[in-house]
């Protein structure tokens, strides 16, 4: 009897781990006919709800790591410095033309070159083999393909405009980043929780007075008494004149910078006053020679000035035939200095410290050892990691006599301008070559050319003509920015900015709208019509607007009130308040 209980036991058991293996085997088989066919979709909707992922690109020329814009080559140019081989020249060149002889470059029309993107992205239909979306503030397609070992996303990529795409019929710049997507991400950049997510929001590991001094300033900036019209400032031309008039005067009488003397010549604090890059020599040599804002005893500091000229790196470091993955590991090594030296850099992870650096590359090469800083920077590209909120951007200006900036610029009255539009330079760049097929000898009032003559001649008829035009055409070269944006100011023609993604000078403060036009690339074949089509009395409001904003464009030997100095440090200053928050 007993016997015959445990054999009815002893078949139950068997039928139910029978029953039991052929469960897990359906299951099993469930589970690889939905990978076949299904499971895609529903992982990348798991992910894609859950959890941010890093969008990479195709390899291209990486180099040792570092993609940037232009492969250098061996021989510099004869090892000359980049501002000597140009200082003499006019109209042909501009600061990413500087470039030509050092570095080999192509781009493809109309195409971005690759970054590494953060993008938080939302449920979406996912086809069943990866999905394919439309980045609309960076004009890219993102791809994110399931992973070759089945383990989640393997990579994303970024299309350009060039490649074949199902989804992307029009070309890229339809999709960049227009000039009121810019102004929403100002907006959204005074909001703490978006700078926790933007930009790696630093807390200070401990609070300090300088921090505490700060705070207070950004509250009484906020809530301070509204000033209708401050005294040597033009309404118009600002965003809110009350509360800038308020930050400056603050920043003129709290501000304290302490700048390290850490560095070795001539990267360090040996600045060039002359040629395309001469902005970040102007600003280190007035910065280091101030006395209003320089404190001697870092504990007082706000901000801490990392003083190295982005365009001495490239040339030194070129002339020892390094590269750039290599420029970008000795300001690592830099850093490692200063934070090793001196405790302020590890309390805010170089959240407080800023650098001055118009080089192309300085974008690119300072972007992971110096992320946390504010970076001023020439090349100010949404589309490559300039981010709005933190760093700011820093005008290019080409520098021809230290004793006169302004030299060859004269102030013609609206009514002396007979050319509708200008534009002259060497074809650098997918944009110029367009430009040209569009414009070159196409209506008597577009006058369009290539590169001017570089002789005495060449020199006064871009002059001639820059003076004598209602509007300038500052089209982007090999990056976004050009010094034609601030020639067109010094000679009081409207500025008709042609380069999407870039962020234009104080742009926190500025409101460029009142006295600049800015040109969506695709829209070329229209440029004309869109000229024309502008009232006059909206170009003669434009055109005083130049002239008003002109004097937040000038170096001065000494340093006056709203000047380019000022300006400079007052956008590093109204960038670092925005990141206080109280404890």
């Amino acid at each position: 009897m007993k016997m015959g209980v445990m054999s009815i036991l002893d078949r139950r058991l068997y039928h139910l781990a029978t029953m039991r293996f052929l469960f897990v085997g359906v299951l099993v088989a469930i589970v690889v006919v939905f990978q076949c066919f299904a499971l895609p979709s529903w992982r990348l909707h798991s992910l894609l709800d859950s959890e941010k992922f890093s969008v990479a690109l195709p390899a291209k020329d990486m180099g040792n790591g570092v993609d940037l814009d232009y492969e250098l080559e061996s021989n510099v140019d004869g090892n000359l410095s980049i501002g000597e081989t140009l200082d003499s020249s006019y109209g042909g060149e501009n600061s990413e033309d500087a470039i030509q002889k050092g570095f080999t470059h192509e781009r493809p029309n109309y195409a971005h070159d690759p970054v590494e993107y953060r993008y938080n992205a939302s449920p979406l239909g996912v086809p069943s083999k990866g999905i394919t979306f439309l980045d609309e503030d960076l004009g890219t397609l993102i791809t994110a393909r399931k992973s070759s070992n089945g383990s989640g996303m393997q990579r994303g990529e970024m299309k350009a405009q060039n490649e074949k795409s199902p989804l992307l019929k029009v070309p890229l710049s339809n999709l960049s980043t227009s000039l009121t997507r810019m102004n929403s991400l100002l907006l959204q950049s005074f909001n703490s929780s978006y700078m926790v997510w933007s930009f790696s929001f630093v807390r200070p590991r401990w609070s300090s007075r300088p921090d505490r001094e700060l705070l207070s300033a950004k509250l009484e900036i906020e809530n301070g008494r509204v000033v209708s019209n401050p005294s040597g400032l033009y309404a118009p031309i600002f965003r809110d004149v009350a509360k800038f008039s308020r930050s400056y005067a603050l920043m003129e009488r709290r501000l304290k910078v302490y700048v390290y003397r850490e560095g070795d010549k001539p990267i360090f604090h040996q600045p060039r006053t002359r040629g395309l890059y001469a902005s970040e020599g102007w600003f280190m040599k007035l910065m280091e020679g101030n006395k209003r804002f320089v404190v001697k005893d870092p504990r007082r500091a706000h901000l801490f000035y990392l003083p190295f000229s982005s365009q001495k790196l490239r040339v030194t470091l070129a002339e020892q035939k390094l590269n750039g993955k290599q420029m970008e590991q000795y300001l690592e090594r830099y850093v490692h200095l200063i934070a090793g030296r001196y405790r302020f850099w590890n309390r805010t992870g170089g959240a407080d410290h800023f650098l001055v650096a118009c080089h192309d590359w300085a974008s690119q090469i300072t972007r992971q050892p110096m992320k946390n800083c504010i970076r001023s920077l020439c090349n100010s590209n949404i589309a490559k990691g300039f981010q709005i909120g933190k760093d700011t951007t820093l005008p290019v200006t080409y520098i021809h006599s230290m004793m006169d900036p302004l030299r060859g610029f004269t102030g013609k009255s609206p009514s002396e301008r007979s050319i509708l539009a200008f534009f002259a330079g060497s074809m650098h760049g997918y944009l110029r070559p367009v430009l040209l097929k569009h414009w070159e000898n196409k209506e008597s009032d577009m006058k369009i050319f290539g590169p001017m003559g570089r002789d005495i001649e060449g020199k006064k008829l871009y002059m001639e003509y820059m003076n004598s035009s209602k509007y300038c055409i500052c089209a982007r070269g090999y990056e976004v920015h050009t010094p034609r944006i601030v020639e067109a100011i010094f000679s009081e023609c409207v500025p008709v900015i042609i380069s999407d993604n870039y962020v234009p000078p104080f742009f926190e403060v500025l409101n460029w709208e009142a006295f600049s036009v800015t040109v969506s690339e695709r829209d070329i074949p229209n440029l004309r019509e869109i000229l024309v089509s502008i009232p006059e009395e909206k170009y003669l409001a434009l055109h005083l607007g130049v002239k008003k904003v002109q004097q937040h464009f000038l170096w001065h030997r000494i340093p006056v009130k709203y000047d380019l100095f000022h300006m400079i440090l007052h956008a590093i200053w109204n960038n670092r308040l925005s990141q206080i928050r109280p404890r």
